[in-house]
């Protein structure tokens, strides 16, 4: 081993706090615009998504949910809304490091922020087409 390598015997994977702070780093990486338009959606790091939120999206398999938008959208509400519930965005940290350990060709943050443009976009009520046109924009 050459002093550039690094000595994986002392390398653990990030906890929920050190998620979340990743995370944190990652939006405040996204362009002005895009973060003001996020406006009040709090995020939420868990391990894996519950077993009825994995049914309810028609998975079996915990580590296919990356994120989930959680809330009405806001091209679906009105001003005639009774009091919605929390719009949440839910990070699901095992599935995430997951893809970035299979993936391999991009950091862990790279990856965060793409689940964070995914679910922020879910959050305007945009496609999976316009979000990618987003993405493509930013690099």
């Amino acid at each position: 081993m050459t002093d550039a390598e690094p000595a994986w015997t002392d390398q653990t994977a990030p906890s929920l706090d050190d998620f979340a702070r990743l995370a944190e780093s990652a939006f405040a990486g996204l362009p002005e615009g895009f973060r003001a338009f996020a406006g009040d959606v709090e995020f939420r790091i868990l391990d894996f998504a519950d077993s009825e939120t994995l049914s309810e999206m028609g998975m079996q398999d915990p580590f296919e949910l990356t994120g989930l938008y959680h809330g009405v959208d806001l091209s679906q509400r009105t001003g005639f809304d009774p009091s919605p519930t929390p719009r949440r965005v839910y990070l699901y940290r095992r599935p995430i490091l997951d893809e970035w350990c299979e993936r391999g060709d991009v950091g862990l943050s790279e990856i965060i922020a793409h689940v964070l443009i995914h679910e922020i976009g879910h959050h305007f009520g945009l496609s999976d087409d316009d979000i990618d046109a987003i993405e493509d924009g930013l690099r």
